[in-house]
Formats: structure tokens, C-alpha cells, sequence
């Protein structure tokens, strides 16, 4: 676990649900951020391929229960050096093809030059972006997941 807790400072956490909080302010959608060491099964501790584990952690974190079936997950395997973006059904319906390899790539350059901070509040500000387009704020919204980041 030593590896994910010099990941982030304690402010670079806060300025990530902040950057979490804007994001969601002007859209019904939903932005985590999961945080591990490496991508390993819950299940019985086995080395996963990261999108199948970040397909775990979406399910575990319960994304696919909002009710446009519009969250977003951001999974980072520190240890691993890998980053997995997994839209819901909602959002993956409507967005470019190439869009979440785009925001990958975004993150991934400022990761580059030890920008991790940046890169991780740059990606989801792109992401709150594209769900304000599908799914604008409505004044009945509520807030369906934590804002938090989560560690595994």
C-alpha cells in the first residue's frame, strides 16, 4: 500500500473531489476515481487485466445503479502503471468512439512529466465536459455516488 499512499498528498486528494464536485455541478452524471496498487481480483486475489479489474471496482462501487446509467469510473493501478476510464452504458452510448482513449491519452502526458494531480483533475474535467453535453444538470439531480476518491 506504500506505493498509493505517496501517490497523492492529502491537498492533491481534496483538489481531486473538488475537481469531482465542478464536474458533476453542471451535469446528472457521475465521476470516481478508484485508486490500488495493482489490479487484483477481490474475488480470490488474482492478476486481472485492468479494464476487466476496473470492471470489478465499477460493480463493487455500484456506477451501474444511477438512474441515466451515466457514471464514469477512473481506475488507476499505481504499482501496475495502468489507468482504465469505464463509462456506464448511458454514457457509452453517446460518445465518440475514440473519446475515452483521448482522455486517457490527456492524463497519461501529464502523468509524463510527474503532473499526476493535474493529469487526474484535467481528465475529469474533460469527462464532467462531455456528460454536461448528454446529460445537462437538472434541478431535480441528486447526487447518486460519493465524490470521494476510493482505495483498494
Amino acid at each position: 500500500m506504500h506505493e498509493v499512499e505517496k501517490f497523492l498528498t492529502p491537498d492533491e486528494e481534496a483538489e481531486i473531489i473538488a475537481a469531482i464536485q465542478t464536474a458533476e455541478r453542471n451535469t446528472s452524471g457521475e465521476i470516481r476515481v478508484h485508486i490500488e496498487a495493482h489490479s487484483v481480483s477481490q474475488k480470490d486475489g488474482s492478476i486481472l487485466d485492468p479494464f476487466d479489474r476496473a470492471a470489478e471496482v465499477f460493480a463493487l462501487l455500484k456506477m451501474n445503479n444511477t438512474q441515466q446509467r451515466n457514471g464514469t469510473l477512473l481506475y488507476i493501478a499505481v504499482v501496475d502503471r495502468k489507468l482504465v476510464i469505464m463509462g456506464d452504458e448511458g454514457i457509452n452510448k453517446v460518445v465518440e468512439h475514440d473519446f475515452w482513449e483521448g482522455t486517457i491519452n490527456l492524463i497519461v502526458s501529464h502523468f509524463k512529466n510527474n503532473e499526476i494531480k493535474n493529469g487526474i483533475v484535467k481528465g475529469i474535467l474533460k469527462v464532467g465536459e462531455k456528460l454536461k453535453q448528454y446529460f445537462p444538470y437538472q434541478t431535480d439531480d441528486k447526487n447518486e455516488l460519493p465524490d470521494d476518491i476510493s482505495f483498494g
